[in-house]
């Protein structure tokens, strides 16, 4: 009898095991391949440079470098990877753009990795997606101090990166100028302006109200202010909205910022409910909106899009780029 009852209990065991390891697999699959860490680069990627340069103290506050063969400075396209700020790593720098062909078009590379929000929630910093954000805009000073060494022209620096990194690409392009010429650590003098950016489905806002309004089916965002969900989130919003107004590319855009191109794979359809709502057209079409209001360019791809001048980010990249060495001649 006790045989019988140990091989029952086995057989339950063994099939919570098997149900965990499901969900996990699930889990692990509702995340975007470009999001999700590997750690090996894609064989299209060259060798970088330089590989995990830090430019900070944490483990995950490093860069890699593809430094582009060139006798003057070059242009540098800044990588900033996906995943929802929890998850992801540098090494999927090949999902936003094509690093051999940004090196032989003489713009050299780099992709970076940032603390993600669970390594930092019990820092005390508020809000948690505070910590992404600044990281790449530390990281993109310690490049600008880079500059000489690794021959870079410091003026001309455009950023790459998919979803949450595409939402924080955007936030430095759209943000006012976050040097501190005050700070005792010389790469704080650095600034973190951008002279361009293309990027691959990004979240536009991070105002559950807004983005309610775009998406009816979202429900996104409400681990970067740190809210256990998006009802919560809705329920606090007016108690945040400093916060949201702060870290949404959205409400920064001015008629001083750069140019930028926006990829996604569907069409837009305001207001209406989306297969991928963290990932909708719908985000691009009012920065759009926006842009083209502040006297801006914002160009947004998507399959049958009418007068999109670039089919690429890295395509965008190299004009845009290379169009500001003309202008300086």
């Amino acid at each position: 009898m006790n045989g019988i009852v140990d091989k029952f209990k086995n057989n339950l065991k063994l099939k919570h095991l098997l149900v965990v390891v499901f969900i996990e697999s699930m889990n692990l699959l509702s995340i975007p391949l470009f999001s999700q860490d590997i750690g090996v680069y894609h064989p299209s990627v060259p060798t970088p440079t330089l590989s995990s340069v830090s430019y900070g103290m944490h483990e995950r506050q490093i860069l890699d470098f593809w430094k582009a063969k060139s006798n003057i400075p070059t242009p540098l396209v800044f990588v900033i990877h996906g995943g929802g700020w929890k998850v992801g790593s540098k090494e999927r720098v090949h999902k936003f753009v094509n690093v051999q062909k940004l090196l032989d078009a003489g713009i050299s590379v780099v992709a970076i990795n940032y603390r993600l929000i669970s390594q930092v929630k019990d820092s005390g910093i508020m809000p948690p997606v505070k910590i992404p954000m600044y990281d790449a805009a530390q990281a993109l000073q310690y490049v600008r101090s880079k500059a000489w060494e690794w021959n870079i022209d410091k003026d001309r620096i455009g950023a790459a990166g998919g979803s949450a990194g595409a939402c924080t690409s955007l936030w430095l392009a759209f943000h006012d100028d976050l040097a501190d010429p005050d700070a005792e650590n010389p790469i704080l003098h650095e600034s973190t302006r951008l002279v361009c950016a293309a990027v691959m489905q990004p979240q536009t806002s991070l105002d559950p109200k807004q983005m309610k309004a775009w998406i009816p089916n979202i429900s996104y965002g409400s681990h970067a202010f740190d809210k256990a969900n998006f009802e919560e989130f809705i329920a606090e919003r007016e108690s945040i909205l400093p916060w949201i107004a702060e870290y949404s590319p959205y409400g920064h855009v001015s008629k001083d910022d750069p140019p930028t191109y926006l990829s996604y794979y569907a069409p837009p359809a305001i207001g209406e409910a989306q297969a991928d709502p963290v990932h909708s057209a719908n985000f691009g079409a009012k920065l759009k909106e926006r842009c083209e209001g502040a006297g801006i360019s914002c160009e947004v791809y998507f399959p049958g899009a009418l007068g999109v001048k670039y089919n690429t980010t890295t395509d965008f990249l190299i004009e845009n780029l290379r169009l500001l060495e003309s202008n300086t001649k």
